[in-house]
């Protein structure tokens, strides 16, 4: 079973940018698909970003692409999620999951593994 811990979040300005971290602490990461969702107060969880075993391979939400990058390092056991010009409708807990397929299948993304979730708050 894979477990996930991320780290990174905090409180940012507007325009303002974070490095979210998800380091998972079993040997299999290297071939599941990786990705972060996000949930703000009252509304729906939403999958942000998405990247394929290889990295080579990335997935984004309308509303984050061009703004947010996914990556990730498989000697390391970690992906991380680098946001830039973050606005105030970007506030919302960060959870990274983990997709026992390997593959890149975009808004198909399935958590079947999750983090504990960071929070990430942007003000004006």
């Amino acid at each position: 079973q894979v477990q996930l811990v991320e780290s990174g979040g905090g409180l940012v300005q507007a325009g303002g940018s974070l490095r979210l971290s998800c380091v998972a602490s079993e040997g299999t990461f290297r071939s599941n698909a990786m990705g972060w969702f996000r949930q703000a107060p009252g509304k729906e969880r939403e999958l942000v970003a998405a990247v394929d075993w290889s990295g080579n391979s990335v997935h984004y939400s309308d509303s984050v692409r061009g703004r947010f990058i996914i990556s990730r390092v498989n000697a390391n056991g970690t992906v991380y999620l680098q946001m830039n010009s973050l606005k105030r409708e970007d506030t919302a807990t960060y959870y990274c999951a983990a997709d026992s397929r390997s593959y890149n299948v975009g808004d198909k993304f399935r958590g079947d593994y999750w983090g504990q979730g960071t929070q990430v708050t942007v003000s004006s």
